[in-house]
């Protein structure tokens, strides 16, 4: 029968109509989760994407093994975990998303701006990265694999087997290689006629990304054409997007009980298979185990490393945590949310490693090769090193498949919480029209995103995927997560924000937001800020493998990081234009929350918010979107 739910303007019967409501729903504006499972597998899915397979691993190894796990667990304390509870908080408490929740603190409205236009770009190109997954999990329905082996597509430098030495030599390194000896050094050196020559050798694996899969070019100069074969994958997985949000989160919640926790059960079975090969205990031990060196601790780059990797892991301060927390009930425990999301990521990211160092040790041991010379990350492992090693197992294929596959649900996962900030940022702007037309809307968004992406998978698409990555994925990022901290706990207020908190986690003891306050206050404040200016300090010009891109392309790149940032000064120039009084009191009205601050139903307001205007019946207040123009509360 019909039921009765809480709404800004008093109760009302539920009458079901609109996709993204449901009889569940506690706003009936926005539409809630269905189940509190829907919520924490999307952030599980948003947290845990390619960097905790790709990236991670990498990191452990090469700052020190399982010591690393000391600055990795501290950073996720005082910096990591503050800041995903701050976020979960925020968007829980509002109801918005990361522009509009910006009534806290309208001067600052700019951050949530450079957020969403940050998440749209890099959006673009993780679409991209997914479409390579694709590709090669297609590529993976062969008897053969096609990187298995130096082919057609091959050149003269392609060898998957050591090369064979004709005279005894010493090389650089101090080995010896005695006559008819096979080795291959990191050096890539060969004995040849009694001299000593140098020979550029390839793995197939290496060859067929670079010769096949991109049909890569010299440089960002040489855009080539378009390989249509990306170009197909990369529109296969904006329809799939689309698809699982064309109705919200109420169709996106539950496509993630498939692509959340599909990934696990991959690498448990990569797990399993790497630990049966020869080698594979070598690989685990130069992760984690024997191979620890604690005196990488007294090294500064460990301690960056594993705030930077904890950051950006954790997807903080992207707009994503705030618009999928907005969709919370008003009295969900966001504080048990958000320890047991982060937990999991982290975790995620050390049993990952067992599973890649695995079958790194097995590759290692038929090269005859230390763990050192076949490690690597990002691209290089994920299309290269593990490629190359799983096509030297039985039943190739299979493992190639799963593993192309679990890269698949890990991107989609993060990138259906992307898009999902951006139509939640619509949806705040525009809600009367993103009621009727969430569909056209949703899709219209797919497609523009397509369309920005073909750059993406020229032969060229390589250079602007690490371009674009290698300037708004980095320090824009951390200069938006400062801003935000330093406004909700010095501006707006750390102990205000607090009660805002317990009014919906009910009352704590004072010793239990001690920890929260010593944070927020200072600790994360701090440490971001010193990420942030070391960032700076070594940024150094974009570069793929030893290709180094023309000045123009750095110019297009600091192009895009200052269109993301700009709007922070010109957002709050707006807002101070539009304040009333003389110029103290314009900045200082700014700094106040907006009149429609608070919770944005009514029953939730107490006495706190009692004279709260409603966002839903005020018709006359104006306030500046995204692109810049000015609109009325709908």
């Amino acid at each position: 029968g019909p039921t009765f739910r809480c709404r800004s303007f008093g109760f009302t019967l539920w009458k079901g109509k609109d996709a993204a409501e449901g009889p569940g729903d506690e706003n009936s504006e926005r539409g809630n989760w269905s189940s509190k499972t829907d919520y924490l597998l999307s952030m599980v899915g948003y947290a845990v994407g390619l960097g905790n397979v790709w990236r991670f691993p990498y990191l452990t190894y090469q700052n020190g093994g399982g010591a690393f796990l000391i600055p990795y667990t501290t950073m996720l304390a005082l910096a990591g975990l503050p800041l995903f509870f701050l976020e979960c908080s925020l968007g829980q408490f509002a109801s918005l998303g990361p522009v509009s929740v910006w009534r806290i603190l309208p001067i600052l409205q700019g951050v949530g701006i450079t957020m969403v236009i940050i998440t749209s770009l890099v959006t673009v190109y993780y679409n991209v990265i997914i479409a390579y997954a694709l590709y090669y999990l297609f590529a993976s329905f062969q008897s053969v694999l096609p990187w298995s082996d130096c082919f057609a597509w091959a050149d003269e430098n392609c060898s998957k087997t050591p090369v064979v030495s004709d005279c005894n030599t010493t090389l650089p390194n101090g080995l010896i290689i005695h006559t008819n000896y096979s080795y291959v050094t990191s050096n890539n050196l060969t004995c040849l006629n009694g001299s000593l020559t140098y020979k550029q050798v390839q793995l197939p694996s290496e060859q067929y990304w670079n010769k096949v899969a991109l049909r890569r070019s010299s440089g960002l100069d040489e855009t080539g054409e378009i390989v249509w074969y990306l170009a197909l994958c990369l529109l296969l997985s904006w329809l799939i997007v689309g698809a699982a949000l064309f109705k919200g989160i109420k169709s996106s919640g539950k496509v993630v009980y498939f692509t959340a926790l599909f990934p696990y059960v991959v690498l448990v079975i990569l797990l399993v298979r790497g630990a049966t090969l020869e080698g594979a205990r070598d690989g685990i031990e130069y992760y984690i185990g024997s191979q620890s060196n604690f005196t990488k601790l007294m090294e500064a780059e460990v301690w960056k490393d594993a705030a930077t990797q904890i950051f950006f892991s954790l997807s903080v301060a992207w707009g994503g945590l705030v618009a999928l927390s907005s969709y919370n009930k008003f009295h969900n425990n966001c504080y048990s949310d958000a320890i047991a999301v982060c937990l999991v990521n982290c975790l995620t990211s050390v049993f990952a490693g067992f599973a890649i160092f695995s079958v790194l040790g097995h590759m290692a041991f038929l090269a005859d090769k230390p763990v050192s010379e076949v490690v690597d990350s990002g691209f290089d492992l994920a299309f290269v090193a593990y490629p190359s090693a799983l096509s030297q197992l039985p039943v190739a294929p299979l493992w190639s498949f799963l593993f192309f596959f679990m890269l698949l649900l890990l991107g989609l996962d993060s990138q259906f919480a992307s898009m999902e900030t951006v139509t939640t940022t619509i949806q705040d702007i525009y809600p009367k029209v993103m009621k009727k037309m969430r569909v056209p809307v949703t899709l219209g968004l797919c497609m523009l995103m397509f369309f920005l992406g073909l750059i993406c998978v020229t032969q060229a698409g390589i250079y602007w995927v690490n371009l674009v990555d290698h300037f708004c994925a980095g320090w824009g990022i951390l200069f938006a997560a400062v801003l935000e901290i330093i406004g909700i706990s010095w501006i707006y207020g750390g102990n205000r924000f607090i009660q805002d908190i317990e009014m919906m986690l009910g009352k704590k003891s004072w010793w239990f937001w001690l920890w929260w306050r010593a944070c927020w206050f200072f600790i994360t404040p701090v440490l971001l800020c010193v990420i942030l200016c070391w960032s700076l300090v070594t940024f150094s010009p974009p570069k793929y493998g030893s290709v180094e891109y023309p000045a123009w392309g750095s110019a297009v790149g600091w192009c895009m990081i200052v269109f993301c940032i700009i709007w922070i000064p010109i957002v709050a120039i707006i807002k101070i234009v539009k304040a009333q009084g003389n110029l103290w009191q314009r900045i200082v009205s700014c700094c106040r929350p907006a009149a429609n601050w608070g919770p944005s139903l009514e029953c939730h307001r107490g006495e706190r918010y009692s004279h709260m205007v409603d966002p839903h019946k005020e018709r006359d207040q104006e306030i500046p979107t995204v692109d810049g123009f000015v609109h009325k509360l709908e």
